[in-house]
């Protein structure tokens, strides 16, 4: 089985790395230099330094060359060039192959899922998505994870989770899709407060408050939306949340962190080489909070931090004063 992944990011690069052992792996970069640098010095240094990758695994900087020989395409670019990459994609795609989302983000101005815009431009492919506490450098090194494979169609999710599962990257099959896409969207979010909490010295009871309730934050609107309490709680709600709010290789935990510490967003961001999902999704978790008639005070307060509108140190004193722990305080 031919697999494909588009995006040579860190995620991506790891999820082809792991497919290639198993599937003939083709990676499609959008700079030839990176697609170069993985066939000639089987190494992506800007994005998974000091990592080995598999020498049978292949890259290539042209679409049409990545796309037309996938027996399974995985996506994983950031949620901002989601669509304009599926839509060069779909000139060269076969019928009726399975197409996986790697990205953890919301569709800026249509608000939908990554899936939705698969299913939106891909009429006939079924839509999946990868989601889970995966952080690529752990992975790389050869240390345990788990994911979840989330569709509807059960039997593709069984197929799928063959290609994808490898040695001590363990896979599980789940059928509610909005579930899993919420969670692994929002926590972003949650990990640039967990960040800022970092940057300014909090302590770990303060950490631990801001992660569960940035849990019921994702519970909250992931159900209003039609996704499963016990999604939420699994793998790619709270493992997934954890995991991005724990870890200093958490790309928006960093940014949360930085802004903590009194550095400008815009110098922050510049600085990195990926993306921090977390930035943007701030303002569409709030559109959709308002479309489905629920709050979100941990994301209201990232988003002002992130909008300039406060300073980050005010995000810790501008949440409201508590009521019962089910409400949304």
């Amino acid at each position: 089985m031919n697999v494909t992944v588009l995006g040579a990011g860190s995620w991506g690069t790891t999820v082809a790395s792991l497919t290639t052992a198993l599937n003939p792996t083709l990676i499609w970069a959008r700079n030839p230099e990176v697609a170069a640098e993985i066939n000639d010095s089987h190494a992506n240094a800007t994005y998974l330094p000091a990592a080995n990758l598999p020498k049978r695994l292949r890259a290539t900087a042209d679409m049409a060359e990545a796309v037309r020989s996938a027996d399974v395409l995985i996506v994983g670019v950031p949620s901002k060039g989601f669509r304009a990459t599926v839509e060069e994609a779909r000139k060269s795609i076969r019928p009726w192959i399975p197409v996986v989302s790697l990205t953890k983000g919301i569709e800026s101005g249509s608000l939908l899922r990554m899936t939705q815009v698969i299913e939106e431009l891909l009429p006939g492919h079924p839509a999946a998505a990868l989601t889970g506490p995966n952080l690529a450098r752990e992975i790389m090194a050869g240390q345990a994870a788990a994911a979840v494979i989330a569709t509807e169609d059960l039997g593709v999710a069984a197929a799928l989770q063959k290609v994808l599962q490898h040695r001590l990257f363990r896979i599980y099959r789940n059928h509610d899709v909005i579930g899993c896409e919420i969670g692994g969207a929002l926590k972003n979010v949650i990990a640039i407060a967990a960040g800022i909490g970092e940057g300014l010295g909090v302590g770990d009871n303060t950490r631990a408050a801001v992660m569960t309730r940035g849990l019921a934050e994702l519970a909250r609107l992931g159900v209003a939306m039609g996704g499963e309490p016990q999604t939420l709680a699994g793998l790619a709600g709270m493992g997934d949340l954890v995991a991005t709010c724990m870890s200093p290789f958490s790309r928006n935990r960093t940014v949360g962190e930085m802004l903590g510490r009194g550095k400008p967003l815009d110098e922050i961001l510049a600085e990195m080489h990926m993306v921090a999902e977390g930035v943007g999704t701030a303002q569409t978790a709030l559109f959709l909070a308002e479309r489905y008639g629920v709050e979100l005070p941990i994301c209201s307060e990232i988003h002002k931090v992130v909008t300039g509108q406060q300073a980050a140190a005010a995000a810790y004193v501008g949440l409201r004063p508590p009521g019962h722990e089910s409400d949304p305080m």
